[in-house]
């Protein structure tokens, strides 16, 4: 029986499966509807917020967050994919630290980045990936991103370990490419874990293996839902939780603008919905009235 509560989970992609895979090991426990804000390719693990049910519908509020990475890049090799997983295509000679270490000043800040040909993005309604491996010649076009800050940790054995913080749209495998041209020579990502996605944090995540700690996750989404950016909270009256579960906007909030957007709690301390408070709409529901279980409040 799937858990009846939409909800947000924070869950720790193991390298070897792809996000959609990972995906697939929740709907066992959460039902059909579920999607996750931002994909790991399939050798990188880590962080993965997954959204199930008609908190589906929040994906737009996560989606921009800044995400933070543990990256592990190989120079003296650039393999087609910018990946383990690709043919090596040119090799040149390893770089010193201090080579290395110059170039990554150039990549901080805002800057134009062209994205990988393997990649999910699409180029004329089709995955720039599937074109490549049909025998396409496709051309990336360059966009912007913002590298926050890029901290080597390690260079060991022709591998630099760094902590990297970006923007969305960020491919951290064109900044691997990219990095190892400037300072010489090659390079591709050979390791990569998420670490935080905004206020989201690996440490808090679960393991999709373990059932029973997937299924009390569901308990922390209200604390989740209260770190987004101006989410605020209002306790509405108990004669709007039924017109609520229909999708109307609350009366008594209307002209109430204190908060971007705000969750809707009743007077019993459960999470109704999520509200856009600009547009007076309802972004999702929560627990429709007639919901028996339903996540509360953490007061």
């Amino acid at each position: 029986m799937p858990h009846p509560n939409p909800s947000i989970l924070l869950v720790n992609k193991p390298p070897g499966i792809t996000s959609f895979q990972a995906l697939g090991r929740v709907k066992r426990h959460y039902g059909k509807r579920v999607g996750h804000a931002g994909t790991l390719d399939k050798f990188a693990q880590g962080l993965l917020i997954v959204l199930t049910g008609r908190l589906t519908r929040l994906n737009p509020l996560f989606m921009p967050l800044d995400k933070r990475y543990r990256a592990q890049i190989l120079f003296g090799q650039e393999t087609d994919t910018l990946d383990p997983e690709g043919e090596i295509i040119a090799t040149a000679p390893i770089p010193s630290y201090e080579a290395i270490s110059k170039a990554i000043e150039h990549f901080i800040g805002d800057i134009e980045q062209v994205p990988p040909a393997y990649s999910a993005l699409h180029v004329d309604g089709k995955r720039a990936s599937d074109r490549v491996r049909s025998g396409e010649t496709v051309v990336m076009k360059s966009r912007p991103i913002t590298v926050h800050h890029f901290v080597p940790l390690t260079y060991e054995n022709g591998i630099l370990e760094a902590d990297i913080l970006v923007s969305k749209g960020t491919y951290i495998r064109s900044l691997a490419r990219d990095l190892g041209h400037a300072a010489g020579s090659c390079a591709h990502l050979v390791g990569l874990t998420r670490t935080e996605v905004g206020p989201y944090t690996l440490e808090e995540a679960v393991e999709i293996s373990d059932t029973e700690a997937l299924l009390s996750a569901a308990t922390s989404t209200t604390d989740y839902l209260s770190r987004i950016e101006g989410m605020g909270r209002y306790t509405i009256e108990d004669r709007e939780v039924r017109p609520l579960g229909d999708g109307r906007y609350p009366e008594s909030l209307r002209n109430k603008r204190t908060y971007p957007m705000a969750m809707a709690f009743d007077g019993t301390g459960v999470l109704r919905a999520v509200l856009d408070c600009t547009k007076e709409r309802v972004l999702a529901q929560v627990a429709p009235y007639h919901d028996q279980e339903a996540p509360r409040a953490t007061l």
